[in-house]
């Protein structure tokens, strides 16, 4: 059976054998791994009520009751990147017509949300890459931003020339030993730096000055506002030499074809939503986005990252990417679900916000939790998990038990990535398809069932199983928005081996590649955002006096709830990578402190971190207890990316 990979948004084309995976060109340790979780010893089978087996009837017939003796504004749901694209559909659907509650958000928040707000000011419309991945392989330079792709995303380098290549990053990663330039900048600066290469662009007479007046609007107010980050600043601000900027300067004015990249690094803080616009004024300046060959894009980092933030369960949206505030999307929606518009609920709280309210006065009192593990993965961890035992009822649908299944008062066992079809859209904006290569263990239910049970248990109607005819409204509900999945369809994915949205016509052709003719924006034009420096949340000081950062590694993914119970990717952990200068040696035992929380780890010291850095996986749990929750105004993204800690040599 040909499917897909169920770990990052490349989501990789793979043939199952079975419970084996064959060989398919191209696939990362994680991908030929991924079907031993199928036979994992464990996986669950049975509904747990209470810690005790229970029937699928007893364990959803106690949900749907408590459920229904709570009001609207004391339920909440919380989805996952993860999902597909017709469990997305159905989870906002669920939350917004079976509960009636507005508290609806998903893991997502996390991830792409400080990207996906720049793009939508910026270009009125927001997916990942807005060309083909294959089209990086004529690029001159790419400028990458906040991405270790060599370990994160490793069959992208295919599409990378070493030569072409400059990488932003605090550390030497294995993808900066790759590339031709490395910039090094302090955690939190990447702002300042974007601005500074601007500046230098402007001053070398490198602005695409054509490109700009006949496609842009705003450039003036940038122009003048980044006078002001003359190049022995930034070296001050980022600690990047003057010389390495004018180099990346360089190498990308000489390049006709020339891309810039963003992702986790650059977006994961409290201000990524101005990073991002100051790395998109850079691009604009070189008049590459909407141009054949050159482009701007964000690296989605979850399997189904893109296709998770379009279809309704992310709080202020409706399917179709469409805002729930527009009274017209509403009102389109509204008639495909069989519902008045004014029966909707309006926005919710964004997902950090949502798990911090949970058992507060005036905050929700039950919580449905699908394909997210926030007790791991959420920042400030330890305050999530403290806020998920005051509930009256946390319900989670997974397929192991991980640390969040382990506080649930309801798990109930649901399918696999290979056990059910469904689909995804990958980082590229293509639409595939994941195809059943399995049956579910007995007892096993999928997701959709899950969520058209309870609905049904609810009073609410039309909520369907099968997973065609979720697409097939999918696709109804998201006619017309920015994320038109109208003319895509099962058969057609088939045949054309994936669909780009947006894609409104059956007989008509999909939308590889964006902007060619003009931006989403009501004139047309690109916007310049005028974007200023300003320091992270936290700095350190004299009691934390290092920036603490986290990132994923190659053999693990996201929370490792999956990739952790498989003995090939075992890796030792948690560790803690820092300079030798900060005096520990390999295998210490050390003790990682912020202002919230703490974790211990194994020292790893490299001379390919700042001095004043350490950097954790955030796969282990306790990594993320060490995290900041300040949160971007806009996008409400928290700041995994930068705070401030202390290290300690634990004494045993």
């Amino acid at each position: 059976m040909d499917t897909h990979c169920p770990y990052c948004a490349l989501q990789c084309r793979m043939r199952l054998e079975g419970t084996t995976v064959e060989a398919v060109d191209g696939l990362c340790v994680k991908g030929w791994t991924a079907a031993e979780l199928l036979s994992s010893p464990d996986r669950l089978t049975t509904p747990l009520l209470y810690g005790r087996p229970a029937t699928w009837d007893e364990a959803l017939g106690h949900v749907a009751g408590r459920l229904a003796a709570l009001p609207p504004e004391a339920v909440a749901v919380f989805g996952g990147g993860g999902l597909t694209n017709e469990k997305a559909y159905s989870l906002g659907k669920f939350a917004r017509v079976a509960l009636r509650t507005p508290n609806v958000d998903y893991n997502g928040r996390f991830c792409m949300s400080s990207a996906a707000a720049a793009s939508l000011r910026a270009f009125g419309l927001d997916r990942g890459l807005p060309f083909p991945l294959a089209d990086l392989r004529g690029a001159d330079t790419v400028l990458l931003v906040g991405a270790n792709l060599a370990e994160t995303m490793p069959p992208v380098m295919r599409h990378l020339r070493p030569e072409s290549l400059v990488v932003v990053d605090p550390r030497r990663t294995p993808t900066a030993e790759a590339a031709a330039l490395h910039l090094q900048p302090a955690p939190g600066t990447d702002l300042a730096l974007a601005n500074g290469l601007l500046h230098l662009l402007i001053a070398s007479g490198g602005v695409d000055e054509t490109y700009v007046a006949d496609r842009t609007s705003g450039f003036e107010q940038v122009r003048q506002a980044v006078a002001a980050y003359w190049p022995e600043r930034v070296e001050r601000i980022t600690g990047v030499p003057v010389a390495a900027q004018r180099e990346a300067v360089r190498l990308l004015r000489r390049s006709p074809r020339a891309y810039v990249l963003t992702a986790r690094g650059a977006e994961q803080h409290s201000k990524g939503t101005d990073t991002v616009l100051a790395l998109v004024n850079l691009a604009l300046a070189l008049g590459l986005p909407g141009r054949r060959g050159s482009g701007f894009g964000c690296v989605t980092g979850q399997g189904n990252g893109q296709g998770g933030r379009e279809h309704g369960q992310k709080a202020d949206q409706l399917p179709g990417y469409r805002s729930i505030r527009d009274p017209g999307a509403r009102a389109h929606v509204a008639a495909v679900w069989g519902v008045e518009p004014d029966e909707l609920p309006g926005p919710g709280r964004s997902a950090f916000e949502l798990l911090d309210s949970l058992g507060e006065p005036g905050g929700p009192r039950a919580l449905l939790l699908f394909g997210s593990n926030p007790v791991v993965s959420a920042p400030h961890a330890g305050r999530v998990a403290s806020r998920l035992t005051g509930l009256d009822l946390l319900v989670v649908a997974d397929f192991v038990m991980s640390e969040t299944a382990r506080q649930a008062d309801v798990v109930l066992p649901v399918a696999q990535w290979a056990e059910e079809d469904g689909t995804t859209t990958n980082l590229e904006g293509r639409v595939i398809r994941r195809r059943r290569a399995l049956t579910p263990p007995p007892g096993v239910r999928t997701d959709l069932e899950v969520i058209a049970d309870l609905a049904a248990r609810l009073g609410a109607s039309g909520f369907s199983a099968d997973p065609r005819e979720v697409f097939a409204e999918l696709g109804r509900a998201g006619a017309g928005g920015p994320a038109d999945y109208a003319g895509i369809s099962y058969d057609r994915i088939d045949a054309e081996g994936g669909v780009f949205w947006p894609c409104p016509s059956a007989d008509g052709p999909g939308s590889p590649r964006m902007f060619l003719d003009g931006f989403a924006t009501p004139d047309g034009r690109a916007r310049f955002t005028v974007v200023e420096h300003r320091p992270a949340a936290e700095e350190p000081d004299e009691e934390f006096p290092l920036y603490f950062t986290t990132g994923r590694t190659l053999r693990q993914y996201q929370s490792g709830a999956q990739t952790r119970r498989i003995p090939a990717l075992h890796v030792p952990g948690p560790y803690v990578e820092l300079h030798p200068g900060l005096g520990f040696a390999e295998g210490d035992l050390v003790r990682v402190v912020s202002r919230r929380g703490e974790v211990v780890g194994r020292a790893v010291p490299t001379e390919t971190i700042r001095q004043d850095t350490v950097f954790m996986p955030f796969h282990w749990p306790q990594v993320n207890a060490v995290t900041n929750p300040a949160l971007d105004p806009v996008s409400r993204m928290p700041e995994f990316k930068v705070c401030a800690v202390r290290v300690e040599r634990v004494a045993s």
